[in-house]
């Protein structure tokens, strides 16, 4: 699929069958037809809300997701002819996919013959639909559902059985969100001797909120990210003020506060209220967010952990690069900053109103690539993602809010501000190749994800260094881009900043070299992890290590060993995960703990590997819908919400070979001598046991 085809879905992307709140405009009902000659008929009748429609499964390749239907049964069937759609069908060009697309709104049937290959016996007879709902605005999320009838031959009954509506298949009908501990609706398995009892994913032994021991507790500072990205918007915001785009906007700013303004008491006002717009402005962009993050409390995860998106983000840096670059502007429609111009001449508080958001919007063409950077880290950095936009536009909002609201509250100062000139767009290609090397980040995220593993460690720091010495050249004027002055004047700040590049340059280098523990840890998080490497052999694990991927077989080595099991719920895409790998694992008092003392479970929470037929399963979702397990990610996932209320990676879980937590459990990046306390006190406990 093309990243123009998940363009919509950046924003929008549901985590189906999760959250009991999400949307569902698809209603789905499930007949069995009997047919002369011994046939039957698999009916799917698809009822849709207004405004919502459903692609045809004659859909053109790569213009959105065509709907599929399977038919089957474990009692055997053949299925005759293809399936077959019955409805009107809608056949229309579409600008965003630039080709013509097939759907169908209000109503729709999917028909599959089939005959049975045992006439002389009942047989269950499942129906499985993968689709796409979208409306005029936005696309939901890929969604399968699968429905499930029994049906009675004439010759095994008196009479044929045919059902209207769909029998329940389980005992319970359950929605597991991804903040509840509800018990997925399976039959229990009967456990082995000193084993943990498994009910379906919910494993009864456990119960992390009374663990055997309080010891290591520490209070995390859960609110350090967020006031981290309130800076970075900050500082974001202060260099956005620099480019060509924004600093023209300083006279303006001027002119309209200090034009017929006699009242000084009046003016303060007004200069004031000016930055509260400017600020109010920025945080309501922040909005959308957390309306998005209401409709499924899992959606920004799987956003982070989406290949396509982070593919789809590695190309829209570039593309942010190459405006910086002086190549191309982006640009909003004049017409919007047209009206929002006539606004400011209502006067009062509309038109300082208007004239804040004109400056947000004439602005764009620099801010949007900044912004667009802050979106891009906050959406793939954690799992709170609406907060911390929040804090990133209200610090870029901040920055913004206190220059020009002084400016505007002391117009004479603009005298003492440098003039424009060719260093503005020196600021502004600096950005472009901070922008390349920050796409490469999302490039390798969609690497690990999809476990491709071709942007290794060592190739990645290969590419930076180019960037940087790219840096370099044009920081000293031997390289130059479509607006700069032909024969540009290399200021001294240049110079400085050009050493700097070259420092970093010499910084990047030492990770080439195979070391004892891991270089460049400052980086850590950003670049792909150290077994990702040409200089790793998969036979030296990680940091010597050789983590279990499959947390029933790690139990079962904890029990033969007798020793705690440290279950850590990780991500190919989790920068703190990397983190802690490589800045605080790697540690020589940490180390050999993890080494030694534990049985190390490491469960990928987005890894897309299909799980073997026999173990997909279903959480029912009522109404004769089932959503499915399919992936290992989605089934440690949903296993680390249901046991442990909690969605964050890294998660850290101590526990006992037959199952039951030893301290409470920890979540985040941390100081090292806080997860050496939570690892020393559990295993103390554990042996004094």
């Amino acid at each position: 699929m093309k990243f123009r085809n998940w363009f919509s879905l950046v924003l929008i992307l549901l985590y189906a069958g999760i959250s009991a709140q999400i949307k569902d405009p698809v209603k789905f009902k499930y007949t069995v037809n009997t047919l002369p000659n011994d046939e039957y008929e698999a009916v799917l009748t698809a009822t849709m809300d207004k405004g919502w429609h459903i692609y045809s499964q004659d859909l053109p390749e790569d213009s959105g997701i065509p709907t599929e239907m399977k038919v089957s049964s474990k009692d055997g069937i053949t299925l005759i002819g293809k399936v077959v759609e019955v409805g009107k069908k809608i056949d229309e060009f579409s600008e965003a996919f630039g080709a013509q697309i097939v759907y169908y709104s209000n109503t729709a049937q999917f028909k599959q013959k089939f005959k049975l290959k045992n006439n002389s016996k009942p047989a269950n007879i499942v129906a499985e639909i993968t689709y796409q709902t979208c409306d005029d605005r936005v696309c939901l999320a890929p969604n399968t559902l699968e429905f499930e009838q029994k049906i009675t031959p004439a010759s095994a009954a008196a009479e044929p059985t045919v059902k209207e509506e769909v029998p329940a298949t389980v005992a319970q009908t359950n929605t597991v969100s991804a903040a509840t501990t509800s018990e997925v609706p399976v039959v229990a398995t009967e456990s082995s001797s000193g084993s943990p009892k498994v009910d379906g994913l919910k494993m009864s032994s456990i119960d992390h909120e009374n663990p055997l021991t309080d010891c290591g507790v520490t209070k995390q500072k859960n609110s350090e990210n967020f006031w981290t990205y309130l800076l970075l918007g900050f500082f974001g915001g202060l260099i956005a003020l620099l480019t060509p785009c924004v600093f023209p906007m300083i006279p303006l700013t001027v002119s309209f506060f200090t034009k017929g303004k006699k009242d000084k008491a009046k003016g303060k006002r007004d200069a004031i209220i000016y930055g509260l717009f400017i600020l109010l402005i920025f945080v309501l962009l922040s909005v959308p967010f957390h309306i998005i993050d209401g409709i499924a409390g899992n959606i920004f995860n799987e956003i982070s952990t989406s290949v396509w998106l982070n593919i789809f983000f590695f190309v829209i840096f570039l593309f942010f690069a190459g405006s910086f670059f002086g190549y191309y502007d982006i640009t909003l429609p004049s017409s919007i900053a047209n009206k929002s111009s006539k606004a400011e001449e209502a006067g009062g508080l509309i038109g300082i109103f208007f004239m804040a958001l004109t400056l947000v919007i004439v602005s764009f063409s620099c801010t949007g690539p900044i912004l667009g950077s802050l979106l891009g880290s906050a959406v793939t950095g954690s799992a709170n993602v609406p907060l911390l936009l929040t804090y990133a536009l209200a610090g870029f909002g901040l920055s913004w809010a206190i220059v020009f609201g002084l400016l505007a509250l002391f117009p004479q100062a603009l005298q003492s501000l440098p003039k424009s000139g060719g260093w503005m767009n020196t600021v502004k290609v600096v950005l472009g190749f901070i922008e390349l090397g920050l796409a490469l980040k999302f490039l390798s995220k969609a690497d690990l994800v999809s476990k491709t593993f071709f942007l290794k460690r060592e190739l990645f720091i290969v590419l930076w260094i180019l960037i940087t010495i790219g840096l370099v050249l044009y920081l000293f004027g031997k390289i130059r881009f479509p607006h700069d002055d032909k024969k540009p004047k290399i200021s001294l700040t240049r110079k400085l900043f050009g050493v700097l590049g070259i420092g970093f340059i010499i910084y990047l280098v030492q990770g080439l070299f195979p070391a004892e523990r891991p270089k460049l840890q400052h980086l850590s998080g950003i670049l792909p992890p150290i077994n990702v490497s040409y200089l790793h052999d998969e036979k030296d694990g990680i940091l010597g290590m050789h983590p279990e991927h499959d947390l029933f077989k790690a139990l079962e080595i904890a029990k033969k060993e007798n020793k705690p099991l440290l279950v850590d719920f990780t991500g190919y895409g989790c920068e703190n995960c990397r983190k802690m790998e490589e800045f605080v694992w790697s540690e020589p008092d940490i180390l050999p703990i993890l080494q030694n003392d534990v049985v190390l479970a490491s469960l990928y929470v987005d890894d897309k590997e299909e799980l073997p037929e026999s173990e997909q399963t279903s959480i029912d979702m009522g109404n004769g819908q089932k959503k499915k397990i399919k992936t290992i990610g989605d089934k440690w996932s949903l296993f680390q919400q249901i046991n442990f209320n909690n969605n964050s990676q890294p998660h850290y879980v101590l526990m006992t070979p037959d199952g039951k937590v030893i301290n409470h459990p920890v979540s985040g990046y941390m100081p090292k001598e806080e997860f050496k306390n939570f690892l020393v006190c559990g295993i103390d406990f554990f042996k004094k046991k």
